[in-house]
């Protein structure tokens, strides 16, 4: 049996992903299934990969089904840039309005109407669409598209998810993390699991040490249409240590959304 691993190939999982990139044959039990978080959350759900960087809020969508890497997982510091809501008017005056969600993301969805419902206090209609229109009130962008359309400068205000959350919260918000099937915990898996794993550290390790030659692999593989200065001024941001505090900040996201009635409950943490 292999190990099927969700990948994302945008640029923020890039550190996870690249150390594997062209060594494939050295890893004859892993196969990977290329993919958006949205369809890796349901691949988890549906039992069809057994591990995935994916969205957080995927560990509290079929409780009891999964384990967390206590290591690995998507933060940052204040700003992530990758994940944005871009609007035509300030967020406060939002009441009424419409914005558009991506559909590839259901943390970052989340996330938005907690914070719009919870810390600005407003009430707005929702839609979905993967890409933002210039006549939007306002819309949701995550991943490379998001830093795409921070580059256009189409719209007059954009907040940044990230930086919202840890200045209402005062912790690090936790976009991703390594959710793990239990089914990949079986003997017949588990050894081929906690290799890839630690495989997975040392490709963080190696991004950080070289992040241009990493990202030269990487992009040679996921063509993006940003230029390298400003890809490399993004991981200054990006952080990769699931830290007790990030921990933290994640149980209480889970508490808000269980608030809201965006999962049923909030779980408890469960780790490798």
């Amino acid at each position: 049996m292999d190990l099927l691993v969700g990948r994302i190939p945008f640029l923020v999982c890039a550190p996870f992903f690249h150390g594997f990139l062209g060594r494939e044959q050295e890893f004859p039990r892993v196969r990977f299934v290329d993919g958006p978080p949205s369809v890796h959350s349901r691949g988890l759900r549906e039992g069809t990969i057994h591990l995935s960087p994916a969205s957080s809020i995927t560990f509290a969508q079929k409780p009891g089904a999964f384990v967390l890497s206590p290591r690995l997982c998507t933060s940052c510091s204040f700003e992530v840039r990758s994940v944005k809501l871009f609007s035509r008017f300030p967020i406060e005056d939002l009441d009424g309005k419409t914005v558009r969600l991506t559909s590839q993301s259901q943390t970052s969805v989340a996330l938005l109407k907690i914070l719009l419902s919870e810390r600005f206090r407003v009430r707005t209609e929702y839609t979905a669409g993967l890409a933002a229109e210039a006549t939007d009130d306002a819309c949701l962008l995550i991943g490379d598209l998001a830093l795409e359309e921070a580059e256009r400068r189409r719209f007059p205000y954009s907040y940044d998810l990230g930086t919202l959350w840890q200045d209402w919260q005062g912790m690090p918000f936790v976009f991703g993390a390594w959710i793990i099937e239990k089914s990949a915990l079986k003997p017949e898996l588990r050894p081929v699991l906690e290799q890839y794993l630690q495989e997975t550290e040392k490709s963080v390790e190696a991004f950080r040490t070289d992040p241009a030659a990493a990202l030269d692999r990487w992009i040679s593989r996921f063509p993006v249409n940003l230029d390298k200065k400003s890809l490399l001024d993004y991981y200054k941001i990006i952080d990769y240590h699931f830290t007790d505090e990030r921990k933290k900040s994640l149980e209480c996201f889970f508490g808000y959304a269980a608030k809201l009635g965006l999962i049923e409950k909030a779980p408890s943490l469960e780790f490798l």
